[in-house]
């Protein structure tokens, strides 16, 4: 799969990773040799090929050292959501079959209030940049935390002698339950060998090579920045690492950094475009060649305005974790086609009804895919089970069509229909006309109880300047009759100065929408 030591052996001084704030640097030697290093920890641990390591930290220059010391021992590397709780870390560090934790300093806090008789399975937790304890004794009840930095320093930074490659088993968000470990299997070629991703995708689609420069603005935590990321260093280019994202502060850090390649959510994108016209022409962007966005739909009157702003160098694609298959599509193309995910790129595609027949072209089903792989929900067949469906074809939960040129269109995710006096609703459309009115930062549509129909429409809407009043919530539905037709807009608008939303672009629909329905769980898992 290549790796930083292909690149450290030809140009150990490169850059590998800099902290877009700090400027702080990993040149590809550090970066081998601290990976190197970890790796011989994992085994000295007892860690062998299959095994699991858990990462529950922020975006920091370490990240990629503990994430490639899996990727280069076999292991599989699970990075944990750094907002959850300490109930919820601990949940997903028992169910990943994790025995050792990697932690860090600015994430103590919760790290140390976890309760080790929760996590049986973990031998080692590992803390970077110190225990907060002079004698790194067990804090309270917590875990019995060790200095990272003094305990992998004892190891060599050659590499280990059984290199093999390793893999994520990442979790899904929980927007709509307790969340999901996605589990593929081990690649099996060599581990200094190109990645199939890497060569069928990365480099063709998305003209990645050993001088780009890629900025990631998102936490490394998610699958899509960490998948992104370590293609980076499997070509020998540079990776930025945003601490966090602002949207003025990540067009400042394209022109710092020269920035070549980056990814976005279509939140960040909404954020860059409501900035006021000085803050959004300051900084120069003509280095930045390949915008990438996914993980979340982009209301097409946001992408045709980043479109007009930075030329058609918007490639946006659908995919899952799961990695199960794959749609892709350039600017040029959307513009043809306003409100497509593409064409398949990776397996084949199938829209199928609720009894799984496959629909023909322009009608509306479940989005499926076959060919491209397998995976399963760990220590989940049920779940696992429910997104399959005979033949290999399995779903990410989406609702779509495909025209009859074989180009995708997403109408909603299957958990977010409304239905309203039998009618179905997909609030996806609601909310992406919303989305362009001048005072509104984000917006989320679901149903809440009727009477009569079952169900109504509501909108939450986070206003950009955080105020709400009635004559915005009637203007807004106005506004959205204007656009929409009318038996699909909002009958009431509340308001909220911040919408449950991770930096990935996920909103946490569940939970605004449990209040409405007399339910009072607000954890994410």
């Amino acid at each position: 799969m290549a790796h930083p030591g292909i690149h450290a052996a030809t140009r150990p001084d490169h850059p590998a990773v800099i902290m877009a704030g700090s400027g702080a640097t990993l040149t590809y030697r550090q970066l081998d040799e601290a990976s190197n290093r970890l790796a011989h920890l994992l085994r000295a641990s007892g860690l062998r090929p299959g095994d699991h390591v858990a990462l529950f930290m922020e975006n920091q220059l370490r990240y990629m050292e503990a994430v490639w010391a899996a990727l280069r021992s076999g292991l599989y590397v699970t990075a944990i959501n750094s907002f959850l709780t300490a109930d919820e870390v601990a949940y997903i560090i028992d169910d990943s079959d994790a025995r050792v934790v990697i932690s860090s300093r600015a994430k103590a806090e919760v790290a140390t209030a976890i309760d080790p008789a929760t996590t049986p399975k973990v031998e080692r937790w590992l803390m970077i940049d110190g225990v907060p304890a002079a004698d790194g004794a067990p804090l309270g009840s917590g875990p019995a935390w060790e200095a990272f930095e003094e305990v992998v320093g004892a190891y060599p930074s050659t590499p280990v002698d059984d290199e093999t490659p390793g893999m994520y088993m990442l979790y899904s968000s929980g927007t709509t339950g307790r969340p999901k470990g996605i589990k593929r299997p081990i690649p099996e070629h060599p581990v200094d060998e190109l990645d199939v991703r890497t060569e069928r995708f990365f480099i063709p689609q998305y003209r990645y090579g050993p001088d780009m420069v890629y900025l990631s603005p998102a936490p490394m935590y998610h699958a899509a920045p960490l998948g992104f990321s370590t293609a980076v260093h499997r070509v020998g280019g540079t990776l930025v690492i945003m601490e966090r994202f602002d949207a003025a502060g990540c067009l400042a850090d394209i022109e710092r950094y020269e920035a070549t390649h980056s990814q976005f959510v279509p939140t960040m994108f909404v954020r860059m475009l409501k900035l006021d016209e000085a803050e959004r022409t300051h900084s120069d962007l003509s280095s930045l060649q390949v915008a990438v966005h996914a993980a979340a739909p982009c209301p097409p009157a946001v992408k045709q305005q980043m479109i007009d702003w930075w030329g058609p160098i918007l490639y946006e694609y659908y995919a899952g974790t799961e990695g199960n298959g794959a749609t892709f599509i350039t600017s040029e193309e959307w513009l043809e086609r306003p409100g497509s995910v593409g064409r398949i790129r990776q397996g084949r595609i199938h829209i199928c009804d609720p009894e799984g027949d496959e629909l023909g072209p322009g009608e509306v089903g479940g989005v499926y895919f076959s060919g491209a792989g397998s995976y399963e929900y760990h220590k989940a067949p049920v779940k696992t089970a429910e997104a399959q469906l005979p033949g290999g074809r399995t779903t990410l939960g989406d609702i779509g069509y495909v025209d009859e040129d074989g180009y995708l269109f997403l109408t909603d995710r299957k958990a977010h229909m409304i239905i309203s006096g039998g009618v179905n609703i997909y609030p996806q459309e609601i909310e992406d006309a919303l989305i362009a009115h001048p005072e509104v930062a984000d917006v989320a549509v679901f149903g809440v109880p009727d009477a009569e129909m079952g169900e109504q429409v509501k909108a939450v809407v986070q206003p950009v300047d955080g105020v709400g009043s009635p004559q915005l919530a009637a203007e807004l539905i106005g506004y959205a009759r204007d656009r929409i037709a009318h038996y699909k807009c909002p009958r009431s608008v509340d308001f909220e100065a911040e919408l449950p939303r991770l930096p990935t672009g996920k909103l946490y629909k569940r939970l605004l929408r449990d209040r409405y329905w007399g339910k009072h769980d607000t954890k994410i898992v």
